[in-house]
């Protein structure tokens, strides 16, 4: 993909890569910061996390308490400074189909490559969770509809997803799935499945691109790249696994430093001063007060 094309023709190379359903691997990320140390790890594209943000930003759960705007400040954050596709998670839209609309023009604006919008009643769980409930069909398929007229560029992606399957049936899922393909979602998103015969059957039964969500800890089984482009995966998720990581390393050196009262024991698990200076660009920030006689 040609990072300095037109938004325009890198969301449709971008659509391009979804359709071959080669399963790529897109971590997530809540802030800028993480979405630069995936673009510097080699990946192509970024999912723009609702738990991350809500997890970093808030220091809350994924319970629906993210708003609208704080979605799009971090949208728009993570596309100033990385060319990369961002798979958008927009909850439920943040309302009805009229909230959908706007909700899917204001991430289209600051970048979105993909929005990924979910049939569960407001304010909606983590797809992981227990408790979770759905808004019926009808109303599903009329949002999933509005966010598709409300799009300016027909190469953004609408990636519907069901939280079905563990409130009325994987059967159920797959049907709701279905009805947002005919609908016309670009790809649907049939939320924890909970073996690999469900994984298989997804993409099966389902003739749009699909996408899978490897949740450390979550409902459905960790299942390799591999066996998921051969399932015929577009797109696979790892959306808070660098959260997880830095979660786990913050609590560890935080830990030591307590602990110990300095770093020393735990030196070797810090960026150094040079490595956080250039995965935060600071050589480009120079250059370019250079250029423009900045003092």
């Amino acid at each position: 993909m040609n990072d300095h094309a037109p938004l325009s023709d890198r969301r449709k190379a971008f659509r391009a890569i979804c359709e071959a359903r080669q399963a790529l691997v897109v971590p997530g990320a809540g802030n800028a910061l993480t979405a630069r140390v995936i673009e510097d790890a080699g990946f192509e594209a970024v999912y723009v996390t609702g738990a991350g943000i809500a997890n970093t930003y808030l220091g809350a759960p994924d319970l629906g308490l993210l708003t609208q705007t704080e979605l799009v400040q971090t949208t728009a954050a993570i596309a100033e400074i990385t060319r990369k596709p961002l798979i958008v998670d927009m909850d439920t839209g943040f309302g009805n189909a009229l909230n959908t609309q706007r909700t899917v023009r204001v991430l289209e604006r600051a970048g979105a490559f993909a929005l990924q919008i979910e049939d569960q009643v407001f304010p909606k769980k983590c797809g992981h969770f227990e408790g979770k409930a759905v808004i019926p069909l009808r109303e599903a398929v009329s949002k999933i509809k509005a966010a598709l007229d409300a799009r300016e560029d027909p190469n953004l992606m609408i990636i519907a997803r069901t939280d079905a399957r563990s409130v009325e049936g994987f059967g159920a899922a797959l049907d709701r799935a279905a009805a947002f393909a005919e609908a016309g979602a670009d790809m649907t998103f049939v939320e924890a499945p909970q073996d690999p015969g469900e994984l298989a059957m997804i993409t099966e039964r389902l003739a749009v691109p699909q996408v899978a969500n490897m949740v450390v800890g979550g409902k459905t089984p960790l299942t390799s790249q591999a066996e998921l482009a051969e399932m015929g995966y577009g797109i696979v998720l790892y959306a808070n696994t660098p959260l997880q990581a830095a979660m786990r390393a913050m609590r560890d050196v935080l830990g030591a430093l307590r602990r110990d009262g300095d770093v020393s024991a735990v030196i070797d698990r810090l960026a150094d001063f040079e490595e956080r200076q250039r995965l935060v660009a600071k050589a480009e920030y120079d250059a370019a007060d250079k250029r423009y006689g900045a003092d």
